[in-house]
């Protein structure tokens, strides 16, 4: 699914007498939004880019982590655990699983260049002065979002099932790894129990493809290069503001 509409926060309303003529080049030139180019060169990796379809992108994101979190407090073995390692499982674990609901969901993003209102537009879009106080916020980078996309590119060429993905978020949620839990060695066991149950359905759906496992596991593995805050800035900051993002997500696995 690629989001090409503009945002709704783009559409504002000015005085008649201050509207700019939109079909000047003037406008075009300072409204315009470029498509960031594939590059691999560490300058254009170090680009800051934003979503290019705000309103579309983060509503299918927040629809995403919904389903998330309801996935996360409906499992049995995650509901038995002590509240704190509760807590701690979801703080650290949740931008994966996320972005493996993106996956499973077929959603798609772009994303473009920022951006940057200089005086002149101000004056010319009668909105100099506004946001002045706001508090500037730092967009992720080119590289870290093409983690995100080149992780969706792989999930999909495999095909995961549906199956498949709840076994992957088994063994994501119950990672062992995470300092200060209670029961490690439990929590180790269930992500076990995760991997095994993956094992036997890949080996006996798909009996011709034996390097599926493998396939999916190093699929998986790129997960963890995927930054937690990057995922958090682009796809909700535009909706929560200063809100933080664990305050959300314990209100969510909290809230009936």
């Amino acid at each position: 699914m690629a989001f090409s509409s503009h945002s709704a926060l783009q559409r504002r309303c000015h005085c008649e007498k201050d509207k700019m003529d939109h079909s000047s080049i003037l406008y075009h030139i300072l409204n315009r939004k470029r498509h960031l180019p594939t590059c691999s060169c560490k300058h254009e990796s170090k680009e800051k880019v934003a979503l290019g379809s705000p309103y579309v992108a983060c509503k299918a994101a927040s629809e995403v982590l919904l389903k998330t979190v309801n996935f996360i407090k409906n499992l049995p073995s995650f509901r038995g655990l002590l509240q704190p390692d509760q807590l701690l499982l979801l703080e650290n674990c949740w931008a994966a699983l996320f972005v493996l609901g993106l996956a499973q969901e077929g959603v798609d993003f772009e994303v473009i260049e920022p951006s940057r209102t200089s005086i002149l537009k101000e004056i010319l879009t009668n909105r100099e002065g506004k946001g002045s106080d706001e508090k500037t916020i730092t967009e992720p980078s080119a590289a870290e979002v093409q983690k995100v996309k080149s992780f969706l590119t792989k999930c999909w060429s495999i095909d995961i099932s549906t199956k498949e993905y709840v076994y992957l978020k088994g063994i994501v949620l119950f990672s062992p790894d995470v300092s200060g839990l209670h029961s490690p060695q439990y929590i180790l066991g269930l992500q076990q129990e995760a991997e095994r149950a993956l094992t036997e359905y890949t080996h006996s759906a798909h009996l011709r493809d034996t390097s599926r496992f493998s396939q999916i596991l190093f699929a998986l593995t790129s997960l963890k290069s995927i930054n937690a805050p990057v995922i958090a800035q682009l796809f909700f900051r535009p909706l929560i503001g200063n809100v933080q993002m664990n305050a959300l997500l314990m209100e969510m696995l909290y809230t009936s």
